[in-house]
């Protein structure tokens, strides 16, 4: 049995894991290395900020996702087909990693933040 997230080096597992399928996805990689050319020193940690915040309130993530990929939208266009892969290797990730309530809630977060962001970069 896989045990539940319960901390943040159970969300930097996560995010490590996520982040090391989606740079060699063919499907959505290239946003992250060609498109933006993420800086992955300054990247993971947000992401580990971001990811603790959302499931564990520690108000440690400073930033803005919504402009942030308002603005990936306006370099490389972005439709529901990358959102439903990104959405589809996070929730295997954590399928993979963990089980339990805080896992399923991550699950139901990332779909629903992802949500929001795909209605705000569509209907502009």
């Amino acid at each position: 049995m896989k045990k539940d997230i319960k901390n943040r080096t159970d969300i930097k597992l996560l995010v490590d894991t996520f982040y090391d399928k989606v740079k060699t996805d063919k499907l959505i990689g290239h946003f992250f290395t060609e498109v933006v050319q993420i800086n992955w020193e300054r990247h993971l940690p947000a992401m580990y900020n971001f990811w603790d915040n959302i499931l564990f309130f520690t108000g440690k993530y400073k930033g803005n996702p919504m402009d942030l990929h308002q603005h990936l939208s306006k370099i490389k266009s972005i439709d529901k087909k990358h959102f439903n892969r990104w959405n589809k290797l996070f929730t295997a990730t954590i399928d993979d990693l963990f089980e339990g309530e805080k896992a399923t809630l991550l699950k139901n977060k990332a779909i629903s933040i992802a949500g929001i962001i795909q209605k705000n970069i569509f209907i502009q």
